[in-house]
């Protein structure tokens, strides 16, 4: 009997080996929100303005080549900067958009910092605007919140991304606009 019992559970085991990933993790189709980040694609002219909380607004302009990759599901944002001290740093980005939830997720790091910014939105799309909350990695030191804003303006000539920091009371002050102009 004790034969038997283990010859069937090595049959099952070896079954449940033999699942493919797309059984195990079946593919989900692009949805709205691809549609809206391929529109985002491109090669963009990019004046990006700091906002100190005292003091006078830091200016900066850059470039960014911006492309769909992974069958049209993510999109690829490779920044330069060109600092007003003369010096230049770098950043990259990666965009997706979950058919499934609806929530679209962007992973940011940079030549300046060691760390990787995530943010998700909140689930709801209304095939114009993202909508991205700060998502930490550590909910024992979350840091601070932020919510970052995009949309295209000027019949897609004109990407605008706005970053917000909020208080303990709600309040948003703008950190810093991207005005990416599409060359």
């Amino acid at each position: 009997m004790k034969k038997l019992v283990t010859a069937m559970l090595l049959i099952a085991a070896a079954a449940v080996a033999q699942q493919t990933q797309s059984q195990y993790e079946p593919a989900n189709a692009t949805g709205a929100g691809q549609k809206l980040l391929a529109q985002f694609a491109g090669d963009w002219e990019v004046v990006k303005t700091f906002f100190p909380r005292s003091g006078n607004p830091v200016v900066s302009k850059g470039t960014c080549k911006q492309y769909m990759v992974h069958d049209g599901k993510f999109l690829q944002s490779d920044f330069s900067f060109f600092n007003p001290d003369g010096t230049k740093s770098t950043g990259a980005g990666i965009s997706g958009f979950d058919s499934k939830t609806n929530r679209f997720t962007t992973v940011w790091y940079d030549s300046r910092q060691t760390t990787m910014s995530i943010r998700q939105s909140d689930g709801t799309f209304d095939g114009k605007n993202i909508v991205l909350w700060a998502t930490p990695l550590d909910p024992d030191h979350p840091g601070r919140k932020t919510v970052a804003r995009a949309h295209l303006e000027e019949d897609g000539r004109l990407l605008l991304y706005r970053h917000y920091l909020i208080d303990d009371k709600g309040q948003e002050r703008m950190i810093f606009e991207m005005r990416m102009t599409k060359k």
